[in-house]
């Protein structure tokens, strides 16, 4: 009896043994996989976007390059500051340079003509597909500055990109795969027109799935990974009036048919974003608006107080919704000297433009094509950005 007690303790000592062993392999285990997820979430892993190659382009109309496809999905964190604007209920938003951190940010990397993301970024809330882009512009700018956003920023924004213009052009028509709309608004830079243009590129967007509006006028060039960036930042669910204005201090306006308690007439009080600069609309602003602007409702206004399309839409947001303009200094208008837009900060800006001032172009100071092939300089800056386009000169320096 003694014995098999002795050998029921011996088995039942073993298996205790056994026991403890498997718990320490298991709590070996445990500790290893935390290691690994400790590690991922600090230093991430790094991967590769785009293959770098040409899509044959050179200057001509042709397959997209392949590249360009990359940049759409490539999505970098900046900070931001928030900033009064000359005492005003303004918020106000201003890209900083900053190096990318390995941490939190994707950047790119122009090694060997290669687009490459690093990083472990935080998931974006808004996707290029999220946006509906609507260039203005008439007949008379088709041949000229329509074809140059065709071969530069519109290739990174070729589904997201439609073309509000007066007139059928079937040669143009063809090269969007259909994204030129005819208004049937009349032709010309005067108030009528523009706010009637602007009234469709609105009703567009309200019967579109997106979740964006973002207008820009055919001299912008668009930096449109940037823009993406910009609108991951806001909630398309609340309401946002995001540009840039061109006047140092709010509009007044007087309007006709509304009295003070003394008889004159009221004056109102109001910023507008530069529609010559761009500017952005939340979904649930644009809803906001669809009872007081949608249905030719838009033009009337701009009759009523008798300015054009932008001053326009700010009247309507600032005035009589009372939603206040978010100032962004990544905009910009040909109403700013272009060249005082550092070179290193160009991968921060939102939009540029150029102009025609005083027998001297107004234009960004970048280094690529000669002034003869590119006076306005679109071409060298979107190379400057993207080098990798088949576009771009050999020769251009990687960024």
């Amino acid at each position: 009896m003694r014995c098999l007690k002795k050998k029921m303790s011996q088995v039942f000592s073993l298996t205790q043994r056994y026991k403890r062993t498997l718990q320490a392999m298991a709590a070996g285990v445990f500790l290893i996989y935390m290691t690994l997820v400790l590690y991922q979430n600090v230093y991430g892993y790094s991967g590769s976007g785009g293959d770098g190659t040409n899509g044959g382009q050179d200057l001509q109309y042709g397959s997209t390059d392949s590249a360009a496809a990359t940049v759409q999905n490539v999505i970098a964190k900046r900070d931001y500051s928030v900033n009064s604007v000359n005492g005003h209920v303004i918020k106000s938003v201003s890209a900083k340079v900053a190096a990318p951190t390995r941490f939190d940010k994707a950047y790119y990397d122009y090694q060997n003509g290669q687009l490459s993301v690093t990083g472990t970024p935080k998931p974006p809330t808004t996707e290029l597909d999220d946006v509906l882009i609507s260039v203005k512009t008439t007949k008379g700018y088709h041949d000229t500055r329509l074809e140059m956003i065709i071969k530069t920023w519109y290739q990174l924004a070729k589904e997201q990109t439609w073309f509000f213009t007066d007139t059928d052009d079937q040669h143009y028509q063809k090269l969007t795969n259909g994204h030129m709309v005819n208004t049937n608004c009349s032709q010309g830079h005067f108030r009528k027109a523009l706010c009637c243009k602007m009234g469709k590129e609105f009703e567009f967007f309200l019967d579109s799935a997106k979740r964006w509006w973002c207008h820009f006028d055919d001299d912008n060039y668009v930096n449109v990974p940037r823009l993406v960036r910009l609108l991951d930042e806001y909630s398309p669910t609340q309401d946002w009036y995001l540009g840039k204005p061109s006047i140092s201090s709010p509009l007044e306006i007087f309007l006709d048919n509304t009295k003070t308690s003394s008889g004159a007439n009221k004056k109102v009080t109001f910023w507008f974003a530069t529609g010559g600069a761009g500017f952005c609309i939340s979904r649930a602003l644009a809803l906001k608006m669809l009872p007081i602007a949608s249905s030719g409702k838009f033009v009337a206004i701009g009759d009523k107080i008798r300015f054009p399309d932008d001053v326009t839409m700010g009247f309507i947001i600032e005035h009589i919704l009372n939603v206040p303009l978010t100032v962004v200094d990544a905009f910009h208008s040909h109403l700013e000297p272009m060249e005082f837009i550092r070179p290193e900060t160009f991968h921060d800006q939102v939009s540029f433009s150029y102009a025609r001032m005083k027998n001297e172009w107004n234009v960004v100071k970048v280094d690529g094509f000669d002034l003869k092939t590119d006076p306005k300089r679109i071409y060298s800056l979107h190379c400057y950005l993207y080098p990798f386009f088949s576009i771009c000169p050999k020769t251009t320096k990687r960024r």
